[in-house]
């Protein structure tokens, strides 16, 4: 095989398996929370199955991370898959709060196996076969596009389905047997994702080799996994580069933490009522994948006009502006703000899409193969731990501008990290923003 087509085929296989382990996650968005409710779940209870997903993914991310490192990518990628189809099969037949807030969990040692094994192989892939100077930005987009896509397909799927089979949810006609009921009308999409989990398994396991590694036994799993996550966090401490990646990441998840939280009542407020809002939050969700996704695919273009760490200030900046632009019109309703809204909504998802597979072509050519999937989690894991805080603090604001300018500040500020560049190479690597703004030059 060529060089050139084996990255073509690097390029293909880490596209479809981004698109096969997001789209279950995007056909559970919106029917999940109305599942619940029609279980006849309290609103508490609800929030307890949330905060069960969270919690199990934050203390799993390293962990997992350094098991990938050890393992293989792939073995990581069919237990993220297993947990996934468990995690699906049980959120859409349980029936009582324990099976419900397990499901939860399990979802979310699903969501920490799996972000960084996929990329990770495909990284080892392509400087396997081109050296370790080999474009990763090309495909890194396409990833990162294909995972919008998928999200934004899902989302519609998801949503619109139950209303197609002409089984459209009625909670207060239904909610008397929603117990004895096993397969609802809201189930169906949950079932889908856990058909397409399988379909994910199985190209998993036949398309994504990757090279023979030393066999590892529990011992050298538990001496090695904790030395690798421990290297993991020195890099981050000590690399004044990744320290600015992980760091933006946080800013990310922070923005996107304001948005999540803000734009369903924001939608409800719009539309006059909670049922029509949550339709039309559904459609502003599908259209924030669709911007990122275009962003990510403009990526590779921004860092050649601007260099690879100027396209990510350019990005975070666009974000921050459009959550200025949320802000500015918070209290104002008519056309010209709610057009000027949907413009800051689709800049913050244009940016933050722009800005990932720039970030993360620093990242990979910062560490080595050894670390670079504890790398990603580590990476994951400050976006999930300033989204948390960034949620806590929105919602103790009262309503109006002040929550979106939080969320506005937290963004600007990933972006004012990157306003100086070009600093020293940590020992043993190359400077990636040298060599990034000459290819951009």
């Amino acid at each position: 095989m060529t060089e050139a087509v084996a990255l073509r085929t690097a390029r293909r296989r880490y596209v479809t398996v981004s698109v096969l382990f997001w789209l279950p996650l995007g056909l559970a968005i919106a029917p999940q929370l109305l599942l619940f409710t029609e279980r006849g779940m309290t609103l508490a209870a609800i929030a307890g199955f949330f905060a069960a997903h969270s919690l199990t993914a934050v203390v799993l991310e390293l962990p997992t991370g350094g098991l990938s490192d050890v393992l293989g990518r792939r073995a990581i990628l069919v237990t993220a898959g297993l947990l996934d189809l468990a995690a699906f099969t049980m959120v859409s037949l349980g029936t009582t709060a324990w099976v419900l807030a397990l499901g939860m969990a399990v979802k979310g040692a699903g969501r920490a196996l799996s972000s960084g094994p996929a990329e990770a192989w495909y990284v080892d892939t392509v400087q396997a076969a081109a050296g370790p100077d080999a474009d990763l930005r090309t495909g890194l987009a396409r990833g990162s596009a294909a995972t919008s896509a998928a999200l934004a397909v899902g989302t519609l799927v998801g949503g619109a389905l139950p209303w197609l089979l002409g089984l459209g949810p009625d909670p207060g006609a239904r909610l008397s047997r929603a117990t004895s009921d096993l397969v609802l009308p809201l189930s169906v999409p949950v079932l889908l994702a856990a058909v397409v989990d399988v379909v994910f398994l199985v190209y998993v396991l036949t398309a994504l080799p990757e090279p023979p590694r030393p066999p590892a036994g529990l011992r050298a799993v538990l001496r090695d996994v904790p030395a690798t996550v421990r290297s993991g966090l020195r890099l981050g401490g000590h690399d004044v580069l990744v320290r600015r990646i992980l760091l933006s990441a946080g800013a990310a998840g922070g923005a996107l933490a304001t948005v999540e939280l803000l734009s369903p009542g924001r939608a409800a407020a719009v539309a006059g009522d909670a049922e029509t809002g949550a339709v039309l939050f559904a459609g502003l969700a599908c259209a924030g994948f669709v911007c990122s996704a275009l962003g990510s695919h403009l990526a590779p273009l921004a860092a050649r006009v601007a260099g690879g760490a100027h396209a990510v200030l350019i990005s975070l900046g666009a974000g921050a502006c459009g959550l200025l632009l949320l802000a500015a019109t918070a209290t104002f309703h008519g056309a010209l703000p709610l057009g000027l809204a949907a413009v800051g909504f689709a800049l913050v998802y244009l940016g933050l899409g722009a800005a990932g597979p720039n970030e993360n072509d620093l990242l990979h050519r910062r560490v080595t193969p050894a670390g670079r999937a504890t790398a990603l989690s580590v990476q994951s894991l400050a976006l999930q731990l300033v989204a948390g805080l960034t949620g806590l603090l929105v919602g103790a604001l009262p309503s109006g501008p002040l929550p979106w300018l939080l969320g506005s500040a937290v963004l600007a500020a990933g972006a004012l990290l990157w306003i100086r560049t070009g600093e020293p190479a940590a020992t043993g690597a190359p400077d990636p923003d040298r060599t990034l703004e000459a290819q951009g030059s």
